[in-house]
């Protein structure tokens, strides 16, 4: 995992050196859940994060590019019974691949609408029982919840690009990948990660 990430990393530098690169940074804010849940862990409800991080923006020509970026993001989901909550909250390292397409809708702002896989590593986050004498523990630990850090799904989005400099975008994530094993000869659904985030960025 740390050689793919260096590999990762390195790739988008190694993109930095070309004119039709461009960088930008960008946050936003998350609503995560995770799909399927309810003969697995009940009911989940959204649970609203965070994401910030650099991206990346290769044009091959006035409409297509090619977007990448790294993202830390807040995930997971929320559960509420009988006025006790429960939380769960990975974070991890986003690595999106994305297919870009830009029209123009006025002189100085394109429409932007992009879609491909991501990675995803897992970085650390905690669940956490928010009542008195609740306990919590570690997403990631053997010791915690046990997940895996590993995650793949497909990410997609529109967004404006304003001016040089200014860009918003919608952006949702669904994952492929169940976070947790599940015991041999297990048939019933299996919960997958599913993002919605709403950000903003500026573009160097």
């Amino acid at each position: 995992m740390k050689k793919f990430l260096m590999t990762a990393v390195l790739g988008m530098f190694a993109l930095a050196g070309f004119s039709q690169v461009k960088w930008d940074v960008k946050f936003g804010m998350n609503f995560s859940n995770a799909t399927k849940t309810k003969d697995v862990i009940g009911d989940t409800k959204a649970l609203p994060g965070f994401n910030l991080g650099v991206g990346m923006d290769y044009g091959f020509s006035e409409n297509w590019s090619l977007q990448s970026g790294l993202m830390i993001s807040s995930k997971g989901y929320k559960i509420k019974e009988q006025g006790e909550k429960f939380t769960c909250r990975p974070i991890y390292l986003d690595i999106p691949i994305l297919a870009a397409y830009k029209f123009n809708i006025s002189d100085n702002t394109k429409f932007v609408i992009n879609a491909g896989p991501y990675l995803a590593i897992g970085l650390g986050g905690k669940s956490k029982e928010h009542w008195d004498g609740g306990e919590d523990w570690k997403v990631f630990d053997k010791e915690g919840n046990d997940w895996n850090r590993f995650d793949l799904g497909i990410q997609y989005g529109v967004g404006l690009e304003i001016g040089e400099h200014y860009l918003v975008n919608l952006t949702g994530q669904n994952g492929f990948i169940t976070p947790y094993d599940f015991p041999d000869g297990y048939d019933g659904d299996k919960p997958k990660n599913m993002t919605f985030s709403i950000g903003v960025g500026y573009r160097f």
